[in-house]
């Protein structure tokens, strides 16, 4: 009898577990892992073959990267009841610990089960909630064998492969209740149980006695990234993008509360809705949506719904298209996968009545360019795709992405003009949006779509928000400013136009309707992104363009390579949510500005593997587990030759943000000519109670010193707490006679400016004063690149500028990583435009003049 082991080991009046008896007549292949809390955490692989599940211990738990081959240690058959169990097994007792239903579904063989099974070599698919895609089960030979006992789980590759590989384990949540393994363990009754356990509904109102999370007062709606083209894959679901209102419902006894995207209360203004949800078949829940008004073509309309807000008869119907469950009946569903939320949020859908103003939101799995192209030919806004194996972030994400089958968003009304003609209220209005900096900059004026009673109203509105000057940072000048309103940018409309012009400028926009769900400080221009530019794990292998530069040394020119980030929605920046994704794309897209900083030099690294405010530390020697596009560079120290680690191009630097690396450092010396520096640092760092204006001017001081000796320098913010003096020289001298000139240089400040300058480490020497770090232009002393971000609150970068640009107002940490690219993309010419042409070396007259 295939169950006899199982039986043996288990005393049945005191384990919850079900003794279970072999099929007869077995025709099922189900699918399932259980996550055990036994004497050491595992994971229990569970397949149905020949009337019972087949059962393997995953020590380490199942892994979607390809290379990584898991151990499977086979265990004893159990029955396929035990299949439903959840729940703890007493201490003492066999496998005592708490066991949780981690992820269940099918299996699909390819080829003979029971044949492939007893060869010891299984391909299967596995059609889950949290494991999708096609896997290998296979026996180990050799001495690793242990009496047929140990197998390998491997994921083939597909489009499933690689998806979280990290983060798979962290959605810890039972795919059959909701509940981690705590409340699991919190939830089981003290004594012995007897009765078979039955399976536990998928319906979360079946939950109502394991109660163990608080409903949460408010959400945060999660936002799609804007891209050019749709994801392709399976595990990509694909919606309609709804031209509505985004509404999260709050559902309790007696109460039901819907609130705006921005947190406003709009409960008495759905009404209709809120009925229609008071039949919802679950007590309590937290779920998210679209309001929209649908027409009779199927489309949805915002004007029409903004019509209806404002006592107009609606020419269509009020709907409420729900796509998300978040929380239900005591339990928070956000850490569970999307594919799980809309499964139960489906089944909570067929209890509704036909017709309900309330519905399910459906989804297309795959096919991505497909459900697209159909979407627009039928006039729809757009897509949204989300990522099935993601569990719901709140916050704007790329594990959901927003196709547009036309440009349109929103825009603040920062004017208005006189009509003319037969035209009443006003002719135009003009609009703008906010920069990084939250500079209010004009982008055009719109004249139509407007019908007469919204001309009237919004003049109504308008009137009381005018000014007597401009809210522009770039108003519009000559023929395009007569007869101008200002008003304060106070409101926020929806514009659809076809492009920008060169000077950035709409290009036949259209008014579709204002919008009160927004505020009119987080209203950007949106920018679409090529889809492949978005570097996730759920996105196929990045094809990463090769940065270039037009000064010396360039990257070199080579055919672009595939990097994979694992886990790239861990967050390095957690105040500002910056995940490792976000600090790979903001590398990609300024490779030619830093690369040139630091390709073939020696590199030491800052490496923050969970994040800034985290464990980090310092690597500077190179080590056989750093990526394939990171190579070592030998360099003879005292006693040996020691490794240190170089980058070529665009592909290392990625790389190392893989592992996590927050700051670049590289030596003042290339390669080639290791022992020539070609630079000299000088950084100054101002004691605590320095003023910003003090480091300033002492800043501008020293490079007048500078100057006045014949030495062009370069002005960079250290992204800390004081600025970079950088001054490029030929290679011609050694690193001691650069360290021993910028040592003289700093003492030559502080004999010249001693109530300003010290050039000392001793802390009770620099109260009052700014110390002039010369310590940075030794042999393997590093200093922060140019463009490298900081591990420091809010991500600053080390930002190179022009010595016009430093100003009393000009922070050391004024550039962070959510500004510097709308900085570079203002930017006519390179900061640093002659830094690679200077050619300037320190001569027998410059030592002269530094001597103290």
């Amino acid at each position: 009898m295939k169950l006899k082991e199982y039986q043996n080991k288990r005393n049945f009046q005191v384990t919850p577990e079900p003794e279970g008896r072999e099929e007869s007549s077995p025709s099922g292949r189900r699918f399932l892992i259980q996550k055990h809390a036994a004497s050491r955490m595992h994971y229990d692989l569970r397949l149905e073959l020949g009337g019972v599940l087949k059962s393997w211990a995953l020590p380490k738990g199942p892994s979607l990267d390809p290379g990584q081959k898991r151990l499977a240690v086979h265990v004893e058959d159990h029955p396929l009841e035990y299949g439903a169990f959840e729940g703890t097994i007493p201490k003492h007792e066999y496998g005592g610990g708490t066991v949780m239903l981690w992820d269940e579904g099918v299996w699909i063989p390819d080829g003979d089960p029971e044949e492939d099974y007893r060869k010891g070599r299984m391909h299967l698919e596995i059609q889950g909630e949290k494991l999708r895609g096609k896997w290998l089960l296979f026996k180990m030979g050799g001495q690793k064998a242990e009496n047929d006992k140990n197998w390998l789980f491997v994921k083939s590759k597909d489009a499933y492969a690689d998806a979280a590989p990290d983060g798979l384990l962290e959605m810890d949540r039972s795919v059959s209740t909701g509940r981690s393994m705590e409340q699991i363990a919190a939830d089981a009754e003290p004594g012995p149980k007897h009765a078979q356990i039955d399976p536990p509904s998928v319906t979360p109102t079946a939950q109502e006695n394991t109660r163990t999370d608080a409903m949460p007062d408010t959400v945060h709606p999660q936002l799609p990234t804007l891209v050019d083209v749709p994801p392709e894959g399976d595990r990509w679901f694909h919606e309609i993008k709804y031209d509505g209102y985004r509404i999260i419902a709050f559902l309790k006894p007696g109460s039901i509360r819907l609130v705006s995207r921005n947190g406003k209360d709009w409960t008495s203004r759905l009404l209709s809705l809120v009925h229609a949800l008071s039949e919802f078949p679950v007590s309590d829940a937290v779920i998210d949506g679209e309001v929209v008004i649908q027409m009779a073509d199927g489309t949805t309309s915002f004007q029409a719904l903004q019509n209806s807000f404002e006592g107009e008869k609606k020419t269509g119907t009020l709907l409420y298209y729900v796509f998300d469950l978040l929380y239900c009946e005591g339990h928070d569903l956000s850490k569970n996968t999307l594919q799980e939320r809309k499964n139960r949020l489906r089944k909570l859908f067929d209890k509704m009545p036909s017709g309900s103003v309330v519905r399910f939101s459906d989804h297309v799995a795959g096919s991505g360019p497909l459900v697209y192209e159909h979407a627009c030919r039928i006039a729809l806004e757009g897509i949204i795709s989300k990522d099935s194996l993601s569990p719901y972030q709140q916050k704007r994400s790329r594990r959901w992405l927003k196709i547009k089958c036309q440009q349109r968003q929103e825009f603040v009304i920062g004017g208005y003009t006189e009509p003319a003609g037969s035209r009443v209220a006003f002719g135009a209005l003009l609009l703008g949006v906010y920069d990084e900096e939250e500079n209010f900059r004009y982008c055009g004026k719109v004249g139509t779509g407007f019908n007469q009673r919204e001309l009237i109203s919004l003049k109504k509105s308008m009137s009381g928000l005018e000014r007597k000057h401009t809210p522009f940072i770039n108003p519009p000048k000559g023929a395009e400013a007569r007869n101008v309103h200002w008003i304060d940018p106070k409101l926020v409309a929806e514009v659809s136009f076809t492009g920008w012009t060169r000077e950035e400028l709409l290009r036949h926009p259209a008014y579709k309707g204002l919008r009160e769900d927004k505020s009119p400080l987080e209203i950007r221009r949106e920018t679409q992104r090529p889809r492949h530019d978005v570097l996730d794990e759920n996105s196929e292998p990045e094809q990463l363009e090769q940065g270039q530069s037009s000064t010396s040394p360039s990257p070199p020119k080579t055919s672009p390579k595939q990097i994979r980030l694992t886990n790239a929605e861990r967050v390095y920046y957690p105040e500002l949510g910056i995940t490792k994704a976000d600090l790979a794309g903001y590398y990609q897209r300024i490779s030619e500005h830093i690369l040139p900083y630091l390709i073939r030099r020696p590199l030491s690294l800052l490496r923050c593997p969970r994040g800034r405010g985290r464990e980090c530390f310092y690597q500077k020697h190179f080590s056989e587990s750093l990526p394939k596009y990171v190579r070592e560079i030998p360099i003879q120290e005292k006693k040996s030759v020691e490794k240190y680690i170089v980058i070529d191009d665009i592909h290392g630097l990625v790389s190392l943000v893989q592992l996590g690396v927050l700051e670049f450092h590289p030596w003042n010396a290339r390669e080639d000519q290791i022992e020539k520096p070609d630079l000299i640092i000088m950084d100054l760092d101002p004691a605590p109670d320095v003023e910003l204006a003090q480091v300033v001017e002492g800043t501008v001081l020293l490079r007048d010193f500078l100057d006045s000796i014949g030495l062009k320098s370069f002005l960079k913010t250290s992204g800390g707490k004081g600025f970079h003096v950088v001054v490029p020289l030929v290679r011609r001298t050694g690193w001691d006679e650069v360290k021993a000139f910028a040592r003289n240089a700093a003492l030559r400040m502080t004999k010249m400016y001693p109530d300003r300058f010290v050039a000392t480490v001793s802390k009770k020497k620099r109260e009052g004063k700014i110390f002039i770090d010369y310590l940075r232009n030794g042999r393997g002393a590093t200093s922060i690149a140019p463009y490298s971000t900081r591990a420091k609150t809010g991500a600053p970068i080390s930002t190179p500028l022009r010595w016009e640009e430093l100003t009393p107002q000009t922070a050391p940490d004024k550039y962070r990583i959510d500004n510097i690219e709308q900085r570079l993309a203002r930017l006519r010419t390179d900061p640093w435009e002659d830094y690679f042409n200077t050619s300037q070396s320190i001569t027998k007259s410059m030592e002269k003049k530094v001597e103290p």
